[in-house]
């Protein structure tokens, strides 16, 4: 059925590029991993297809406008370019998207093509012997050229994470382009594999910001949206990846949300919540460790065991520090992280249900989880004190119960 329709997007490899063919993905959000989908059409025939559906699933709204006979009619979409991203940006975003995917991939292949080989590569002993003749003047440079030697090759490692990370952003995110269309976002990119998704305004469900260690310092985020189609697990929908903060508002305020303000009423998890996941945490490290000092052969495990329980209990201190959540008179808003923090902002109106629960330690503790109900995506307050769950329950099911959702655009 069309109104079971979230998204369609259309996703174009390379070889089907090479002869104007598409996929098209028809994701209905039935939480299955497989999806709809028909391969291969022309790229006028995908774009077509694409414009059918989204003018069939219109046709409800225009039966209840009055109309007697509805017709899909095709409206060519105003483009409004909100964000992209050229050579520059994305070679700057490479070098913050560091991986050494490739050192996986080379040890996966040596693995598979070893029995060609006559030695085993993974022989440790077999090396120092092979080195032990020609190659036994490296272990005479001493220590100074031998720490010259190791951060040559760390520095080399890095150097292929940078390298490797900026290939893989150049393939993914090649010409991206975020459109406002009459249809919504349209999201374009790709070098190799060319994606090119429309996500309409009134199906995104929350926005997440989120940013590194590293492109924190320098003012770098990515925003996402959080929608309807992502029950079928599909792509995740990043619509601006690698931005500033004054890039990402105007696309925020499209989507009809917006980000926390200065003076936001920020609130933070009960204390007694993060103690108590400090001590659960950290107390079983620490009886292991103990255990460990009454064995010889283990000896020396015991007090790392005991430095590992110790940084438990201050992560989870740091934790209870930046993490807070907020409520205002149309959203609701969380944000969680120490290094690299992370901000989810959701409607009110679009939440589905509002679920308060306690285990045996909450229960007992004075304590509690707000859970909401949102499609694409988990959304809850940990360590809530009991009253102030039960007020934030009870101001958002207002806000869901003063909505007909039945007269919302499908």
């Amino acid at each position: 059925p069309y109104d079971r329709i979230q998204d369609v997007s259309l996703e174009q490899g390379l070889i089907p590029r090479l002869f104007g063919l598409v996929e098209v993905r028809f994701e209905t959000g039935a939480g299955g991993k497989d999806e709809l989908k028909l391969a291969y059409v022309t790229q006028e025939e995908g774009e077509r297809l694409r414009e059918v559906v989204r003018d069939q699933k219109d046709v409800p709204v225009a039966r209840e406008a009055g109309s007697a006979e509805p017709q899909a009619v095709a409206v060519e979409p105003r483009a409004e370019l909100l964000f992209a991203m050229g050579p520059g940006r994305l070679l700057t975003f490479g070098l913050f998207e560091f991986s050494l995917v490739v050192v996986a991939l080379l040890g996966a292949a040596l693995q598979q093509v070893e029995f060609l080989l006559p030695f085993d590569i993974w022989d440790l002993e077999g090396w120092e012997e092979r080195l032990s003749g020609p190659g036994a003047w490296l272990s005479g440079l001493g220590w100074v050229s031998q720490l010259i030697g190791a951060l040559s090759g760390l520095l080399f490692l890095i150097v292929l994470g940078m390298v490797t990370g900026i290939v893989r952003t150049f393939l993914r995110d090649w010409d991206f382009r975020l459109e406002k269309t009459a249809k919504g976002f349209r999201r374009r990119r790709g070098l190799l594999t060319k994606t090119d998704v429309v996500m309409p305004a009134h199906r995104v469900q929350a926005v997440t910001v989120r940013t590194g260690i590293l492109r924190r310092i320098w003012g770098w985020h990515g925003l996402s949206f959080i929608s309807l189609a992502q029950d079928a697990k599909s792509a995740n929908h990043d619509v601006a990846p690698f931005a500033q903060t004054r890039e990402l508002e105007p696309i925020v305020a499209e989507a009809a949300f917006h980000l926390p303000a200065p003076d936001t009423d920020w609130h933070r998890p009960s204390q007694k919540y993060r103690l108590d996941t400090a001590l659960v945490g950290a107390i079983p490290i620490a009886l292991v460790g103990v255990a460990c000092l009454f064995f010889d052969q283990v000896f020396w495990l015991g007090p790392l065991l005991f430095l590992f329980a110790g940084f438990e209990a201050v992560r989870q201190h740091f934790l209870w520090r930046y993490e807070r959540h907020a409520v205002d008179d149309t959203q609701i808003i969380t944000r969680r992280g120490w290094l690299a923090p992370r901000t989810t902002v959701a409607s009110r109106i679009k939440l589905h249900s509002v679920e308060i629960s306690q285990g045996p330690i909450a229960k007992r503790r004075g304590y509690c989880h707000l859970v909401f109900g949102l499609a694409g995506g988990a959304f809850a307050f940990n360590g809530l004190k009991l009253e102030e769950a039960e007020a934030m329950r009870a101001a958002v099911l207002d806000s869901i119960a003063s909505v007909d959702f039945a007269k919302l655009p499908r």
